[in-house]
């Protein structure tokens, strides 16, 4: 498959590449090149992995510590460490320093922790091992600051559009390729099943107003020099979320109570039956068939559509993998980084988790497999995944819902699309200022 890499991401995949180039950097911590054996009989490596991504993580585990004490002769220490708790924790094992060699970092959370001085450049390791041209654009974006990589990509998902496939085929459609047709679309369905819920638009999810931003070239923020300003009330990212929210207010895909809801909403209104099509999670169809079996073999995937075709950007959420600067032997650390995030372990850890891998090469195999579900998602994933701005200060915005009250205050008709993106552009400006 010939990959397609929006702009944003060829840039950042360009910085990686003409980043230093060798591991032996005395400022890096490493000693050795990205793609040299490391022996370390006797050690042991300390690993945080975030608890319950994958059901079967203690018996994959045992595999990856067998085959990891072969290839360097050290032990694995893996703890496991709740999603809800770990924030904190890490907060308090950098403030400390007692933070372990390797962790799991959530993507927004790696420039905070790359900003706070606590992870490791892995921009050396990775091109001395030759790995930068095969790393998804989005998942580099998302762990570079400055032109750095802290966060090695280990595995994401994203979102895309399902549908009820058997709604389509009463209703004599196919899946749209641009805006206008999934307008078009929309109007035959809303046709057919006046009953369900066309298109659901969530006021409380700021996710799926984001492809509309970025679709039509618009952008939440930018960065000029050091300093991030507000973008989303630009003219093309006011027109982006205009299509966006008049689904609901001007073809009347939506229903008002979805002015309150937040993607759990979503999906158990889906799993009820009530939903034709909605922008879902990568790692949602399984959920829904578990929910509701009579699903089973009746639902589908596309991409979300591009403005004049094509695929509009997603956001790409998951997990990289870093080494702290508190790493005994930061080669040991990435030698378990790389073994993590390529080949075998990558491949297994996506199929048992239901997440996607962060290597094109392994993505593209997804891609060929005969699943109508998966593969428009990792087509998504590496045609059109895209970050959130890459700044802890980002963390602050969606800390305040800026984007989800600005999307209620549309949807509800308390403001126009004017007036919502100047007051939310408002709001960020104030946390990026406080920030500086």
């Amino acid at each position: 498959m010939q990959v397609r890499r929006f702009a944003v991401g060829l840039a950042v995949v360009s910085l990686l590449a003409s980043a230093c180039g060798g591991g032996s950097s005395d400022s890096s911590g490493f000693k050795s090149s990205g793609d040299e054996k490391v022996s370390a009989k006797g050690e042991t490596l300390t690993v945080w992995i975030m608890e319950g991504t994958n059901p079967d993580a203690d018996p994959f585990f045992k595999e990856v510590s067998t085959a990891f004490e072969d290839e360097t002769g050290a032990k694995l220490d893996v703890q496991y460490v709740p999603w809800a708790e770990a924030h904190d924790k890490f907060v308090n094992s950098i403030a400390g320093d007692t933070t372990p060699d390797v962790a799991e970092v959530g993507t927004t959370w790696t420039p905070e922790f790359a900003d706070s001085g606590a992870l490791l450049d892995l921009t050396g390791q990775v091109q001395e091992a030759g790995l930068q041209d095969d790393l998804v654009p989005g998942l580099v974006e998302a762990g570079t600051v400055d032109g750095e990589l802290y966060g090695m990509p280990w595995y994401a998902g994203v979102r895309s559009v399902i549908y009820r496939t058997d709604v389509f085929e009463k209703a004599g459609v196919e899946s749209p390729t641009t805006w206008d047709e999934l307008v078009t679309v929309g109007e035959k369905l809303k046709a057919a099943e006046p009953d369900m819920i066309t298109f659901p638009v969530p006021g409380d999810s700021e996710y799926g107003v984001y492809p509309f931003i970025w679709g039509n070239g618009g952008d939440i923020a930018t960065l000029e020099g050091d300093s991030w300003t507000s973008t989303i009330d630009s003219p093309e990212s006011q027109e982006g979320i205009s299509f966006y929210t008049d689904l609901a207010l001007e073809h009347g895909f939506s229903t008002p109570a979805a002015t309150t809801w937040d993607e759990a909403d979503l999906s158990d209104a889906f799993s009820r039956g009530e939903v034709a099509m909605m922008i879902s999670g990568s790692w949602t169809p399984g959920a829904l068939v578990e929910a509701n079996p009579d699903l089973k073999g009746k639902i589908g995937a596309f991409p979300i559509p591009g403005k004049d075709g094509g695929v509009s950007p997603s956001f790409l959420g998951g997990s990289h993998l870093s080494v702290f600067q508190t790493a005994e032997n930061p080669d040991l650390a990435w030698a378990f980084v790389r073994m993590m995030s390529t080949g075998k372990f990558a491949q297994e850890w996506g199929q048992q988790s239901g997440f996607f891998p962060g290597t094109k090469s392994l993505l593209e195999d997804v891609e060929q497999q005969d699943d109508p579900v998966v593969a428009p998602f990792a087509q998504q994933m590496v045609d059109g995944g895209k970050s959130v701005p890459v700044t802890p200060l980002y963390g602050q915005v969606q800390g305040k819902k800026t984007v989800s009250a600005m999307l209620q205050s549309i949807l509800s008709g308390d403001s126009s699309v004017e007036e919502a993106t100047k007051q939310a552009a408002k709001e960020m400006d104030e946390i990026f200022s406080r920030g500086e």
